[in-house]
C-alpha cells in the first residue's frame, strides 16, 4: 500500500484568498516554513510548468536534521496543476545526497468552501522514505496554521 501523508484545516478566509497565498512569493516565504524554520525563495515562476526553489533553514540545527546540509532543506518545486480557488499540485524534489530523500513527492493542496471559510486538505504522495510520516504531517499542520494566521490576518 502506498503511503499518503495528509492534513486538513478549515481557514476563515475565502478560497480565492487562500489560493492567492499559495501563489504569492512573499506570502509563501512567510507561511510555508513550519515552526522552527525560515524560508527563502531563490527562483519563482508561478504558472503551470513553472515553479520555485526554496531554501528552508532550521533555526536550531543542533541535531543536524537537514536533508541538504545539517541546517537546510533545499527543495525544487514544479507547479503541475493550478486551478484557481480549487487546487494547487506541486512536484517537489529535495536536494540531498542521501538516497532516502530521493524521488519526486507530489503535494496536492485542495481548497473547498466550508461555510464562511475554506477547508484546505494537503495530501502528499510518493514521499521519500527518509521522511518520517508523523514528523511530515506535523510540519504540514504547522504550515497550515501559519497559512491560516497569514490569510485570516490579511482580512
Amino acid at each position: 500500500m502506498d503511503r499518503i501523508d495528509w492534513v486538513s484545516r478549515v481557514i476563515a478566509a475565502a478560497p480565492a484568498a487562500v489560493y492567492r497565498a499559495l501563489l504569492d512569493r512573499e506570502s509563501l516565504e512567510a507561511w510555508l516554513p513550519p515552526s522552527g524554520m525560515r524560508g527563502r525563495i531563490e527562483r519563482w515562476d508561478p504558472r503551470p510548468g513553472g515553479g520555485f526553489r526554496m531554501v528552508l533553514t532550521y533555526l536550531d540545527a543542533t541535531d543536524g536534521p537537514g536533508k541538504t546540509s545539517d541546517a537546510t532543506d533545499v527543495v525544487d518545486v514544479a507547479f503541475a496543476d493550478l486551478v484557481p480557488s480549487e487546487r494547487v499540485v506541486q512536484r517537489a524534489v529535495f536536494e540531498a545526497d542521501d538516497p532516502a530523500y530521493a524521488g519526486t513527492m507530489t503535494m496536492t493542496w485542495h481548497l473547498a468552501a466550508a461555510g464562511a471559510g475554506t477547508e484546505v486538505t494537503v495530501t502528499a504522495t510518493d514521499v521519500p522514505a527518509g521522511i518520517d510520516q508523523a514528523v511530515h504531517e506535523a510540519g504540514i499542520a504547522s504550515s497550515l496554521a501559519n497559512l491560516a494566521a497569514h490569510v485570516e490576518g490579511a482580512r
